[in-house]
């Protein structure tokens, strides 16, 4: 999905961004979806949407730390 199709979608950076746009946003959107989008990209590019469920299992993902680096 292309960014320009959110437009109403309120993007949010993370507090923790270093400033040099190495980092992604997330907008929640009103139907229970989740975009996220890299921040270089300046909304221009591509952005993938997850269902709640995908999202959720993201997240469980992250809080049980899946995707710690080895």
């Amino acid at each position: 999905m292309n960014s320009a199709d959110l437009t109403d979608a309120v993007w949010r950076k993370s507090s923790r961004s270093n400033g040099d746009a190495n980092c992604v946003e997330v907008a929640f959107l009103d139907d229970g979806r989740v975009a996220m989008r890299d921040t270089k990209d300046k909304g221009n590019g591509p952005a993938l949407v997850f269902t709640p469920g995908e999202w959720a299992a993201f997240e469980g993902g992250m809080l049980d730390g899946e995707f710690k680096q080895p």
